[in-house]
C-alpha cells in the first residue's frame, strides 16, 4: 500500500475586496441607528404631519381601500351632509370627522358584520371641497377657498389669494365665523402678526370663516400742495407727515391758517386748526391756504 499522498492544487488565493470608505462609514451608521433614511418631505413632498386633524366636509373626494379586498376600493364624494355610501355597510356619517376616524368607523363595521376579519382601512383624501373660508375686500384675488389637510392660519390664506392690495388694503383684517357653536369676531392687526415671536397671533382659520380686509383709511388733501388729492394715511401719521405726502407746499402756499375738516361722531363737520405734529384721522380734509404776501 502506497502511503504517497496526492497533491491537492491549492486554491488561488481570492483577492481582497477593499470597500470605499464611505459605503464603510454609511454601514456603521446604519447599523448603529444613526443614518437617517430619506423622507418623501426631503424629496419636496409637502408635510402632511398634521393632516390626521383635517375635519371631514361635503363635497370631499376621498379613495378608501382594504387590505387584501379589493372588491372593498371606492372613491367617491362626500354628499351634502357629510353622508358616505359604503359597501355592505350603508351610509355613514363621515362629516366632522378626522381622517383616522373615519378609517376607524368603516374598519369597526367591517369587523362587527364579520365581512373581514382583521380590516386594516385607509382613507386618503383626493380632493377638499367641504371646509371653505371665504376672501373679500382689498385682497388681490377674493373668493372662496378651501382649507387644506393639515393646520391652515390666516396669513397662509392671505398668500393664497395673492396677498392684500399695497395701496388700498387696510392692515386690520377682520375674521367672522364660529367657535364651539358661538358667533366669533376678531380684528388681527396684522403687522402685530409678524413681528410677534408668539405664532399663536396668526390666526388658525375654521371652516366657513369669512376674511374681510377692509380699504385702508385714508385723508384728502388740496390747495397749495404739490400733489393734491388722496392719500394713504400711515399709523401715527401728523399733519405735517400728511403735507409732506402730499409734495410739500408750492411758493404760493403757506403753513399759516392751515384747515383741517374732520367729522365728528355725531356726524357733524368740524373746523380745526392744529399744530404741525397733531395725528390725522381717517377722513381727513386738509386745506392750504394761498399766502397773500
Amino acid at each position: 500500500m502506497s502511503n504517497a499522498v496526492t497533491s491537492v492544487p491549492a486554491r488561488p488565493a481570492r483577492p481582497s475586496r477593499r470597500w470605499p470608505p464611505a459605503l464603510l462609514l454609511s454601514l456603521a451608521l446604519l447599523g448603529a441607528g444613526g443614518l437617517p433614511f430619506p423622507s418623501a418631505q426631503a424629496a419636496g413632498a409637502p408635510d402632511l404631519s398634521q393632516a390626521v386633524e383635517y375635519k371631514l366636509g361635503p363635497g370631499d373626494q376621498l379613495r378608501i381601500q382594504v387590505y387584501q379586498s379589493d372588491d372593498l376600493t371606492l372613491e367617491t364624494r362626500l354628499s351634502d351632509r357629510g353622508v358616505l355610501s359604503y359597501p355592505l355597510l350603508g351610509h355613514l356619517q363621515l362629516g366632522g370627522r378626522t381622517l383616522l376616524e373615519a378609517e376607524a368607523l368603516i374598519a369597526d363595521g367591517l369587523r362587527k358584520g364579520q365581512y373581514v376579519k382583521d380590516p386594516q382601512v385607509t382613507v386618503v383624501l383626493l380632493q377638499v371641497r367641504g371646509n371653505q373660508v371665504n376672501v373679500l375686500g382689498q385682497v388681490a384675488k377674493p373668493g372662496r377657498y378651501p382649507l387644506e389637510a393639515g393646520v391652515n392660519r390666516l396669513s397662509d390664506l392671505l398668500a393664497t389669494a395673492g396677498g392684500i392690495t399695497p395701496l388700498t388694503g387696510s392692515d386690520i383684517v377682520t375674521v367672522v365665523g364660529q367657535r364651539g357653536g358661538k358667533p366669533f369676531r376678531k380684528l388681527i392687526d396684522l403687522p402685530q402678526v409678524f413681528s410677534s415671536p408668539d405664532a399663536s397671533d396668526d390666526l388658525v382659520l375654521a371652516a366657513n370663516d369669512v376674511v374681510y380686509v377692509d380699504r385702508a383709511p385714508v385723508i384728502y388733501i388740496y390747495g397749495e400742495v404739490q400733489k393734491p388729492g388722496q392719500l394713504r394715511l400711515e399709523r401715527g401719521m401728523t399733519l405735517l407727515q400728511g403735507l409732506a405726502a402730499g409734495g410739500g407746499l408750492t411758493l404760493r402756499g403757506t403753513e399759516r391758517g392751515i384747515q383741517v375738516q374732520r367729522r365728528a361722531a355725531q356726524g357733524k363737520v368740524e373746523m380745526l386748526q392744529p399744530d404741525m405734529q397733531a395725528p390725522l384721522q381717517d377722513g381727513d380734509v386738509i386745506y392750504v391756504r394761498e399766502s397773500i404776501f
